[in-house]
């Protein structure tokens, strides 16, 4: 890589995803192309995800992009949320359209309205649907997979009886990507709500997993929604319940998005390029011949019998039998983010054995062909865990718990910044004010992430603002 990590990480950062093929900028402004590797890594979260939705019931479906301008002014906080983000599409087949269509920013209207037709009973409850899908916010600062113009993602909506119901939906949900993103992505989070000011327009309760990079900054991995009744009042989502009563319906929305793999390059990534969870790397297992190979057919016969042993297990491997250099190939994967490279050169057939080495570590083993295929599974579990545990000890180490004033809040900052050091989270007592939460972005760029659960952190008594007695404990850094 040209520019390191601690010389400019955002640099860094694009260096890393334009070089190891990820993606390309498109033609308009914020939005990129998913190149085939990009992609895939999408597919291998998509894949875990959708797995686990339908073992909680959920099943997928599909609606339109276009949304009626109407369908937004049905629900107040909504489209005061969504309306500075919102393209619209304003004529059609050369003709002025009648009404404005939207380009959806999420889909609670259109999916209130057809929950609306659908729930008539308490029999048709509860019902549980997803989308995969592309939708559109128009940012003004943008970064690749992180924050752009045109984003892919899913977007789960529930509709229940009664709240406990609904408020166990968003909750699990919330479980379900705290189970992903750790144990597939090995990125730690921290579970908690959002504040007021910074809840999904419409809802209630919003409800978020949120992920430190290795700069120290927060990405929102996932959220969860509780929406009461706001849709359903605003939607006419009602069912006749057991009492012979029209009521109306508690609905919950959740959603994670392809900032994911933005996420996953920051937290785990290093100067030589991808460094990726082997459950998502598009190549698990690179096959490399060494030595003078071409002269020896016997060397790439064995490696191919060697790729064939893996792909019995399920596991994605290449082979990279190109005239370059063994030195410029392990380069190149290494950037690329193989999770593990495979060796084998004139000696190593001579001994029955290959030299493996995984991407996160210098160590390599020389391994017995009898024991190859069982090696490589273990070896790529023991990388899955090595990264989520590294991951966590960067995370505490840059965890602080000790800083009880905005004063102390700013010195803080201040003298990380002067050490080349990073500022990282911090723990503080929050009033429960939209005045105190903007001051602290105000005088720091430092930004409330969420309220953990009970029983997770050491509560504060103390506002950091104010030092009046804090309503809340909140986790507070700046954010991508």
């Amino acid at each position: 890589m040209v520019t390191t990590r601690k010389e400019d990480f955002s640099k860094w950062y694009l260096e890393t995803i334009q070089k190891a093929d990820l993606m390309d900028y498109a033609p308009v402004r914020g939005n990129i192309i998913f190149k085939p590797d990009g992609y895939e890594i999408w597919e291998h979260i998509q894949d875990a995800m959708d797995s686990r939705f339908k073992e909680e019931g959920v099943r997928n479906a599909y609606f339109p992009m276009l949304i009626p301008e109407h369908f937004f002014n049905k629900e107040k906080d909504h489209i005061e949320g969504f309306a500075p983000e919102l393209p619209w599409v304003t004529e059609a087949a050369g003709e002025k359209l009648e009404e404005r269509l939207a380009l959806r920013p999420t889909s609670e209207t259109i999916i209130g309205d057809a929950f609306g037709k659908w729930i008539n009973s308490y029999r048709d409850l509860p019902m549980v649907i997803n989308q995969w899908a592309n939708v559109f916010r128009w940012e003004k600062r943008t970064l690749p997979f992180l924050r752009t113009s045109e984003f892919l993602w899913q977007e789960g909506h529930t509709a229940h009886s009664n709240p406990e119901e609904a408020m166990a939906r968003t909750m699990r949900m919330l479980d379900v990507y705290e189970e992903v993103v750790e144990g597939v992505l090995a990125i730690p989070v921290f579970k908690g709500e959002k504040t007021p000011s910074e809840r999904f327009a419409g809802a209630e309760h919003t409800y978020s997993i949120e992920a430190m990079m290795q700069d120290g900054k927060a990405v929102q991995a996932g959220t969860s929604h509780y929406m009461g009744t706001k849709f359903a009042e605003a939607f006419d989502i009602k069912f006749l319940n057991m009492d012979n009563e029209h009521v109306h319906a508690y609905t919950t929305s959740w959603g994670v998005s392809t900032r994911l793999i933005g996420a996953l390059i920051m937290t785990h990534s290093d100067d030589q390029g991808l460094v990726l969870p082997p459950a998502v790397a598009p190549v698990q297992v690179v096959l490399i011949p060494v030595g003078p190979w071409q002269k020896n057919p016997a060397i790439l016969e064995k490696i191919e019998a060697l790729q064939a042993e893996l792909k019995a297990q399920g596991i994605r491997t290449r082979i990279d039998d190109t005239d370059e250099r063994p030195g410029f190939k392990f380069n190149e994967w290494e950037m690329r983010g193989a999770a593990l490279r495979v060796e084998v050169g004139p000696r190593d057939l001579e001994n029955q054995t290959a030299i493996v080495k995984a991407r996160d570590v210098d160590e390599k083993h020389t391994v017995a062909f009898d024991d190859f295929a069982q090696f490589i599974q273990t070896e790529l579990d023991t990388m899955q865990s090595r990264l989520l545990e590294a991951a966590r000890e960067r995370q505490q180490a840059h965890i602080y718990t000790d800083i009880e004033t905005l004063d102390e809040l700013e010195a803080h900052i201040q003298s990380k910044q002067e050490a080349g050091e990073l500022p990282g989270w911090v723990l503080a007592g929050w009033d429960g004010t939209e005045e105190s939460e903007a001051l602290i972005k105000e005088r720091t760029g430092f930004t409330t992430r969420n309220i953990p659960f009970d029983g997770m952190v050491e509560p504060k008594t103390r506002c950091i603002v104010t030092g009046q007695p804090a309503k809340a404990t909140v986790w507070l850094a700046r954010a991508y």
